[in-house]
C-alpha cells in the first residue's frame, strides 16, 4: 500500500509558494505515494494551481476534521506553530516530523512531533530549511521547483484586462506592487511616484498593483499622481496570470514577489526589516534593493522610524530596474 504523506502549511501566501518545492520534490521522490495538504483559506486558491496533489484540506471548511482524520501516515509540519503541531497530532498520523529548537517559530510545537530535524544553522534561503526537512523521509533535494499551471482561459482574461488599461502586446509591463501585510514592509508613495518617470522614460508600460483596501489606498495616491494605470482587485489565481504576462515586478516582501520568483518572472525586490537571503529572490538575475540599517533585519511588523525603508531612494530602485529590463529586452 502507498505512503500518505499530509504536509501541513496553513499560511501565508507567500510561506505556501516557499513549501512548494518540498512538495515537488516529494511528487519526484516518491511517485506512487498519496500527498495531501492542510491549508487555511485563501491558501486553498493557490494550491488550486499546483500539479502533484491528491487532495487539499480546507481548515474550518465543512467536514474539514473528519476530512483530516486518518488521512496521512506520514505528517511534515512545515510551519512550526503550535496549532500546525496540534494539526499533525489530530491527524492520527504514525509518523509527524518538524523542526526542533531555534528552527521553530514556537518551539513548543516540537511536543507534537514524533520525529524531529537537528538544529541547524538558518544562513540560506527559506527554501532550503523546507527541502531540509524532507530528509526525516529520506529524500535529499537540493533544487528548487515549483509546479505551477495557470491555465489559458485566465491568461485570456489577463490579456483582456491589460488591453482595458491600455497596454499592447510587446510592450514591458511593469507591476509596480506597492502592499504588502506589514506597513513595514512597504516602501513609501513618494518612493514609488519618483520612480515611474525613469520606467516610461525606457518604455515600459508601469501598472500599480495592490491587494487589500490599505494597499489599494496607497495605490490610488501613486496613480493618481504619477498618472499609471491601477489594476483592479485580482482574486490570487489572477495574480499568476497577469505575472505570466509582465516583463519586471518592482515589490516588497511579499505574496507577489514571492510568486514572480516561483513562475521566474524576473523581480527588483525592496527589502526592508526582512532578510533577502531568506526570503528573497534566489535567481542571479533578479535584483534586491536592501538598505542595511543598524536595526535590520528586525523582522517587527509596526516601527515608528522604517528608516530602513526610507533610506532607499527612487534612484536606487530605478537603476537595478532598469537593468533588468534591458537584460530581459524581447
Amino acid at each position: 500500500m502507498a505512503e500518505t504523506y499530509l504536509i501541513v502549511r496553513l499560511s501565508s501566501l507567500g510561506d505556501i509558494i516557499h513549501t512548494l518545492p518540498a512538495a515537488a520534490a516529494l511528487r519526484r521522490h516518491r511517485p506512487q505515494s498519496r500527498i495531501l495538504w492542510l491549508v487555511q483559506r485563501p491558501g486553498d486558491e493557490l494550491l488550486g494551481l499546483v500539479s502533484g496533489l491528491d487532495g487539499v484540506i480546507v481548515r474550518g471548511e465543512k467536514g474539514w476534521l473528519r476530512r483530516l482524520r486518518g488521512r496521512g501516515q506520514t505528517a511534515l509540519d512545515f510551519q512550526g506553530l503550535l496549532k500546525s503541531g496540534l494539526l499533525a497530532r489530530l491527524s492520527g498520523a504514525r509518523r509527524r516530523l518538524g523542526f526542533s529548537g531555534r528552527n521553530l517559530k514556537e518551539p513548543g510545537a516540537s511536543f507534537f512531533y514524533t520525529e524531529r530535524l537537528p538544529e541547524f544553522a538558518e544562513e540560506g534561503h527559506v527554501i532550503a530549511k523546507n527541502l531540509r526537512l524532507l530528509s526525516l523521509v529520506g529524500v535529499d533535494e537540493r533544487s528548487f521547483s515549483f509546479p505551477l499551471l495557470v491555465p489559458e482561459a485566465l491568461l485570456a482574461k489577463a490579456d483582456a484586462d491589460l488591453r482595458r488599461l491600455g497596454w499592447r502586446e510587446g510592450e514591458a509591463l511593469v507591476l509596480c506592487n506597492v502592499g504588502a501585510a506589514w506597513e513595514t514592509k512597504r516602501w513609501s508613495a513618494e518612493g514609488w511616484q519618483g520612480l515611474i518617470p525613469a520606467l516610461r522614460r525606457a518604455g515600459a508600460f508601469p501598472v500599480m498593483l495592490w491587494g487589500s483596501p490599505d494597499e489599494e489606498a496607497l495605490a490610488r495616491t501613486v496613480a493618481a499622481k504619477s498618472g499609471v494605470p491601477l489594476a483592479p482587485y485580482l482574486p490570487i489565481r489572477e495574480v499568476f496570470a497577469w505575472l505570466r504576462r509582465t516583463r519586471l515586478l518592482i515589490s516588497g516582501d511579499t505574496f507577489a514577489l514571492q510568486a514572480a520568483c516561483a513562475l521566474d518572472v524576473r523581480v527588483v525586490g525592496i527589502f526592508g526589516p526582512t532578510d533577502p537571503r531568506r526570503n528573497g529572490p534566489f535567481d542571479s538575475r533578479d535584483k534586491v534593493v536592501y538598505a542595511r540599517a543598524a536595526c535590520a533585519p528586525c523582522y517587527q511588523r509596526t516601527c515608528p522610524t522604517v528608516d530602513c525603508l526610507k533610506a532607499i531612494s527612487p534612484v536606487d530602485v530605478a537603476g537595478p530596474a532598469l537593468e533588468v529590463l534591458a537584460a530581459n529586452a524581447r
